[in-house]
């Protein structure tokens, strides 16, 4: 059955707790109650440094079988070395994500300076990844989405590994100036690269940039609520990460996206209700 999920960059934020978060609550209980508040997160630490497995059983422990973690491969592997001589780095990353088992999709987002020529680099690592996890990937060579024999190459690549391409939608925050010191911040790190809404596996995964104004973005995401519900209706089971500049309201607007694609696809299983907090008003 076609399922949706749907998460933010992070699991804790610092404007979260007594909000979405109970407070005070231990380290390791707040992924459980991100947890009851979205059913996936993006996993960005494991880009910097490889968790203990020990640490992963507690994220498995904190959550149940149907949440998804999109864990980012390192970076040592994905821009230090670009994918040589990364045996034994990801024997050790893989064995630390086991605990995980099928929650966990394999994240390979690699560097602007990454391009066309260097696929078939990225297609001899897809092969070797564990065939039960699924597989994404997200690029940001221009080329990739202006040069349709560039886009063909990376898609036949992905699709003969089952890899998702994931596409980063900046269009939306890029479409006016900044107006806060997190947007202006975000200004000058974030891609700005074409909105791609084709989808290569059954497992979609997209990463939305909003604004900090909630109601500007919900406006950015109209064009996926619409995609997403299209996927669904095919079978797909897409998993959507919403972002703004600052992340402070991510965890309702996450869960508000899943609710505007609930107007779309009525048959869809609505999120469980939330660990109570003080409420949280958006609007």
């Amino acid at each position: 059955m076609a399922r949706l999920h749907v998460g933010c960059a992070q699991w804790t934020h610092k404007a979260w707790p007594g909000r979405y978060l109970p407070q005070p609550l231990p380290a390791k209980e707040r992924l459980r109650a991100y947890a009851s508040w979205c059913n996936a997160v993006e996993g960005n630490t494991t880009f910097y440094a490889t968790p203990s497995r020990a640490t992963v059983e507690t994220w498995a422990e904190q959550t149940d079988p149907d949440f998804r973690f999109v864990l980012k491969i390192p970076k040592l592997v994905t821009h230090e070395r670009r994918f040589a001589a990364v045996e034994t780095e990801m024997r050790a990353f893989l064995d630390a994500i086991d605990p995980l088992g099928s929650r966990a999709t394999l994240w390979t987002q690699l560097p602007a300076s990454f391009a066309p020529t260097d696929v078939d680099a990225l297609t001899r690592f897809l092969r070797r990844l564990p065939v039960n996890l699924n597989r994404a990937v997200e690029v940001r060579h221009p080329r990739f989405f202006t040069d349709t024999s560039a886009t063909s190459a990376l898609e036949t690549a992905l699709s003969h590994a089952d890899a998702e391409w994931v596409p980063f939608d900046t269009t939306a925050f890029f479409d006016r100036p900044p107006t806060s010191e997190a947007e202006h911040e975000a200004w000058t790190r974030k891609p700005r690269l074409p909105r791609r809404t084709k989808a290569l596996t059954d497992h979609p995964v997209v990463r939305y940039l909003g604004r900090d104004s909630a109601e500007d973005t919900v406006q950015g995401w109209q064009p996926w609520t619409a995609v997403t519900a299209d996927w669904l209706h095919e079978g797909r089971s897409p998993t959507i990460f919403i972002h703004t500049p600052n992340n402070d309201d991510a965890p309702a607007l996450a869960r508000q996206f899943h609710n505007d694609v609930r107007a779309l696809v009525p048959d869809l299983d609505p999120l469980p209700d939330p660990t109570p907090t003080e409420p949280a008003t958006l609007f």
